[in-house]
């Protein structure tokens, strides 16, 4: 996988536990020497095209992390149709029907959510960063889009409330990039605490879906268009929203981290 020679996924999220993974039911039992899994993923990202899947289940001391060959008897991947986002995504459900693997395929140093949880940090301080990026795409088509276009004799841009547009956008979108240097000079000062990832994963994407959203409104009917990039990234933006934890999930983190109250249940 470091090598790019195999394509991985990362199965955690299940059809009936997506916020909740401690109440996951896939289940990995003992069978002799070996690990019998059974159970079902959804939603999860190259399901159908990796050759390894990393499967987190249920075991009689705890959660634990599975090595997943793809060729193993008894699993699959079948991929999520019709979707309207992500659409460049190949997205799965995994399927495990008493696949038996070896002992030495369970991840040996973690048992319980702190092994995937963790996993769960990196991949949102990614989206920290992503969403600025497809904001940045959006702010300036509408930029290019606003100096060029005319109506009543004069560029768009030229008029106060696209100004306006243009400047709250551009506050966003350079607060948000600032925002994600800061946690990336804690993260490599080795300070980066969870909290402070759903700071960052929360505020950015919510920020890039509002500037994408009035971008739009700069390009008119232009902005659903795929000839420019605007509608693309916002409609992707919103399953990001929603994946690596939702709205609601990163505001009862941060809703803890303040009050020191446990909200979730």
């Amino acid at each position: 996988m470091a090598a790019g020679d195999v394509i991985g996924c990362f199965g955690l999220t299940e059809p009936d536990h997506g916020s909740d993974p401690a109440s996951m039911r896939t289940y990995a039992k003992r069978d002799g020497g070996d690990w019998v899994l059974n159970g079902r993923k959804m939603w999860i990202t190259n399901g159908s095209v990796a050759g390894v899947a990393v499967v987190w289940a249920q075991t009689d001391v705890g959660i634990r992390g599975f090595v997943v060959p793809t060729d193993t008897s008894g699993f699959s991947a079948p991929d999520i149709k019709h979707k309207l986002s992500l659409r460049a995504s190949v997205t799965s459900e995994l399927v495990l029907d008493d696949v038996r693997l070896p002992a030495d395929a369970a991840l040996p140093e973690v048992v319980g959510l702190k092994g995937p949880l963790s996993c769960l940090s990196h991949a949102r301080f990614g989206i920290v960063w992503g969403a600025m990026g497809a904001a940045r795409s959006c702010f300036e088509a509408a930029l290019t889009y606003a100096k060029s276009r005319e109506q009543f004799g004069r560029p768009i841009g030229g008029f106060q409330l696209t100004q306006a547009k243009l400047a709250d956008m551009a506050l966003e979108l350079h607060k948000g990039i600032l925002l994600a240097h800061h946690l990336g000079r804690r993260m490599d000062a080795g300070r980066l605490r969870p909290e402070q990832v759903s700071f960052g994963k929360l505020n950015n994407v919510r920020e890039a879906i509002a500037i994408c959203r009035t971008a739009r409104t700069i390009l008119g009917a232009n902005g659903i268009s795929l000839e420019y990039p605007v509608m693309r990234h916002a409609t992707n933006l919103e399953s990001v929203l929603t994946y690596e934890g939702t709205v609601e999930m990163h505001q009862l983190v941060l809703g803890k981290a303040l009050t020191g109250l446990d909200a979730f249940r």
